[in-house]
């Protein structure tokens, strides 16, 4: 059986990183591989570039055509889109070639039409696609609840790589390092991470640290100076190792709007970094108590701060919730049993 996995482009960010993490890992006697993509930084972690076929970022007619092409010439039987817009390709495709085939759609975040279109969306998922893979419980139950077919649905939720987020314990070094690692964009809720650090910025022994670039770069620069934060808050732009950037940290917090169920808590846990999390999407699917993390429930900078200073004041607490924390992220979220899952469904489909 050939199998076609489709993601929109090999740029930073958490759909993409599963996209490289499957391309690297599938292996089976009974199946063949083949990926496609636009370009960008994540190119490099493609593995196997030989079945690998480039896109555009803008012409989606040369899309089509060179997608339609390549289904015929390796007589492809499963496309897994790894984006709405990729399912849409792909039940073009379908149509054009006059094959039926079966459609992998792996859900990683809310889309535009799911949020303006919601009948047509649920329309096509339920006409065009054979199996959604959903990175959450909350995701799945959401789907559910919008009307689209429960036995289309099931949960695999997001692997991290346990070697290249190897578990580290923290040496004390006098500072305690809070950071956020996220793109620089408006959901992930920067200004939240601001106001944090300007209620905290009084306090002796803690620097704030802001990984990540992207359209808010310079908004949130200017803030920092404007909100006198230059002494305790550093900008460290694009992270090329994201698992360094994380074990550097004493703790790590996520502020955003929304999620779905974000990799960078699993990675977090997985090298022993505590995570203060806002309680939102599925991120209690993974931070089931206060022993593996803390959750809080609205957007109170004050809450935030609290928990921040019990944990550095505490470094017996924060070992504890890190080591429970990694335990948990190793028997639940590891890479091997994502994939293994999603193999699974390649095979259900014979």
């Amino acid at each position: 059986m050939n199998i076609l996995l489709m993601t929109d482009k090999l740029t930073t960010g958490g759909a993409e990183h599963y996209f490289c993490k499957l391309e690297n890992e599938l292996n089976h006697p009974e199946l063949v591989f083949y990926t496609a993509a636009s370009g960008g930084e994540l190119y490099k972690n493609i593995y196997h570039k030989n079945r690998f076929m480039p896109m555009s970022r803008r012409n989606h007619a040369a899309n089509l055509a060179m997608i339609k092409r390549k289904v015929m010439e390796h007589d492809i039987d499963v496309i897994h889109a790894n984006s709405l817009r990729m399912v849409l390709y792909a039940a073009w495709v379908q149509k054009l070639i006059r094959k039926q085939l079966k459609i992998i759609y792996t859900k990683h975040n809310v889309t535009m039409m799911e949020k303006k279109l919601r009948p047509a969306f649920v329309r096509l998922l339920n006409s065009s696609v054979m199996k959604v893979i959903t990175v959450s419980g909350y995701e799945e139950k959401n789907l559910i609840r919008l009307g689209v077919h429960p036995d289309k649905v099931t949960t695999i939720y997001n692997g991290v790589d346990l070697k290249q987020f190897a578990y580290r314990q923290k040496e004390s070094e006098g500072v305690c390092k809070v950071g956020i690692l996220a793109r620089l964009s408006p959901e992930k809720n920067h200004e939240l991470f601001l106001e944090i650090a300007k209620q905290l910025k009084a306090e002796s022994g803690l620097r704030f640290y802001i990984g990540g670039d992207g359209p808010q770069y310079q908004k949130i620069r200017q803030q920092i100076e404007a909100l006198q934060l230059t002494h305790c808050v550093e900008m460290i732009g694009a992270v090329a190792a994201p698992e360094r950037f994380i074990q550097e940290m004493d703790i790590l917090l996520l502020t955003s709007h929304r999620e779905v169920f974000p990799m960078v808590i699993l990675e977090a846990m997985a090298v022993g970094t505590p995570v203060i999390s806002i309680d939102t999407g599925g991120i209690k699917e993974a931070i089931i108590s206060d022993e593996v993390g803390c959750l809080i429930p609205d957007y109170s900078a004050e809450r935030f701060c609290r928990q921040i200073l019990a944990w550095k004041e505490n470094e017996r607490w924060r070992h504890k919730v890190a080591d429970c924390a990694y335990d948990r992220v190793t028997k639940s979220f590891s890479l091997e049993k994502m994939v293994h899952l999603t193999m699974n469904e390649y095979l259900d489909t014979h």
